[in-house]
């Protein structure tokens, strides 16, 4: 038996604006957007590994009031858990991530005591992304 990652989901508050983030500034390829009932789903996947997808949408698509409410004031907040990306070159990437639209820099690229060389930042809608040295 094998198992492999195929999706990740990342709650948004503003579609273009992550759609900017994600595609625009970190270099993501859209593979699909769908709109149903007022809302849109963006799946979009790294160039390295294109059969990982990253679905970006908004709290309250597909879901009752009450959890689209729950989780758009987590995501208000911040304590939604981001994605962890990788570059092989991380200094130009933080520096280009750190100079977009509603970005947040966290931490500057810092040999983290786990191991890594990394840097954080909160994405436009405030989730938090690292980005780690490959």
């Amino acid at each position: 038996m094998t198992i492999s990652l195929s999706t990740v989901h990342i709650y948004v508050d503003d579609p273009d604006a992550a759609l900017g983030f994600y595609r625009d500034t970190l270099g993501l390829t859209v593979q699909d957007e769908v709109a149903n009932d007022g809302f849109r789903w963006i799946t979009l996947a790294t160039d390295t590994q294109p059969d990982i997808k990253i679905v970006l949408s908004q709290p309250h698509a597909g879901r009752s009031q009450e959890d689209g409410d729950a989780l758009a004031a987590l995501l208000a907040k911040g304590e939604l858990p981001g994605p962890f990306f990788r570059s092989d070159d991380l200094e130009a990437t933080f520096d280009k991530t750190a100079a977009a639209p509603g970005v947040e820099v966290l931490s500057e690229p810092a040999d983290q005591f786990w191991g890594v060389r990394d840097a954080a930042v909160r994405d436009p809608a405030g989730n938090m992304i690292r980005i780690e040295q490959a």
